[in-house]
C-alpha cells in the first residue's frame, strides 16, 4: 500500500479542523515536522490543542502557529525559548497544561499503547499533583496521570518507505516514535523516501502500521542556541 503524498498540503487534506488536538514531534528544533507545521498554518485552522515538548521559537516551528493565534492550548514540558509563548500565556491568551518531561513522554507512550492512566511519584507534593488522584503503593504516595492521544500526529523522520516504515536519526528520535503511535491519524515527513525493502527491518523505529501518510521534504537544520567563543590570537 503506497502511503506517499506529493507535499504537506496534500498529506493533510481532509485531516484538519478547528478545535482538534495535534501531537507534534521534536525537541527544541531537533526533529520537528516543519513542512507539516507550515501547511497547518496555511490551512487557517484555529483553536488547536497542541501536544509537544515545547513550542518552537518565535519565527520557526510551532512558534509560527502562535504568531497566527491558531493555538489555544499547549500541553508541554518546556517553553523557555519562545517570547511570544510567554507573552500569550501571561496575558491569558494561551492555555498551558504543564508536565514534567518524563511524565509527558510517558503520557504519550501510554496513550499509544492503549493505557488510559498510570501512577507516578513525579510531582507529588507540588502544584503538578493538585486535583489528581493520589494512591499509596508500598508506603509511597503516587499521583495518577492520564494517557494522551491526538486526532492527528505529525512526526519527522530521517528515512521512510512507501509503506510508512520510519527510521529516525540520532537525537531526532526524541518524542517522534511515541507520538507516531498515539495519533488517530499519523502523518510523517522524512528527508528521503527509499524503496520498500531498503530499510533493514531490525533498524526500523516506527513500523508502517502506525503511519497513514508520508511525504519527503526539504528541511532547515537550525541551531536553536548558537554559542561560540572568540578565537584566540595565534
Amino acid at each position: 500500500m503506497d502511503k506517499t503524498y506529493q507535499n504537506a498540503g496534500e498529506a493533510l487534506d481532509g485531516a484538519l479542523s478547528d478545535d482538534m488536538t495535534i501531537m507534534a514531534g521534536g525537541f527544541g528544533l531537533c526533529g520537528i515536522p516543519e513542512n507539516l507545521i507550515l501547511a497547518i498554518r496555511e490551512s487557517g485552522v484555529k483553536d488547536l490543542t497542541v501536544i509537544s515538548n515545547n513550542c518552537g521559537v518565535d519565527d520557526f516551528g510551532l512558534g509560527l502557529l502562535l504568531e497566527t493565534r491558531q493555538i489555544k492550548k499547549m500541553i508541554s514540558s518546556y517553553v523557555g525559548e519562545n517570547k511570544e509563548f510567554e507573552r500569550q500565556y501571561l496575558s491569558g491568551e494561551l492555555e498551558l497544561e504543564f508536565n514534567p518531561q518524563g511524565t509527558l513522554a510517558e503520557r504519550i507512550r501510554a496513550g499509544g499503547a492503549g493505557i488510559p492512566g498510570f501512577f507516578t511519584k513525579t510531582g507529588v507534593g507540588t502544584v503538578i499533583a493538585e486535583g489528581k488522584e493520589h494512591k499509596e503503593f508500598d508506603g509511597e504516595t503516587y499521583i495518577m496521570e492520564t494517557g494522551l492521544v491526538a486526532d492527528l500526529s505529525i512526526v519527522k523522520a530521517w528515512k521512510g518507505d512507501a509503506q510508512g516504515n520510519l527510521v529516525y536519526r540520532k537525537t531526532a528520535r526524541n518524542f517522534n516514535p511515541m507520538m507516531a503511535t498515539a495519533g488517530r491519524l499519523t502523518v510523517a515527513e522524512v528527508e528521503e523516501i527509499v524503496p520498500v525493502g531498503a530499510l533493514d527491518p531490525d533498524n526500523i523505529h516506527t513500523p508502517g502500521i502506525f503511519v497513514q501518510r508520508i511525504i519527503a521534504g526539504e528541511h532547515e537544520k537550525r541551531i536553536e542556541q548558537r554559542t561560540v567563543r572568540e578565537r584566540e590570537d595565534a
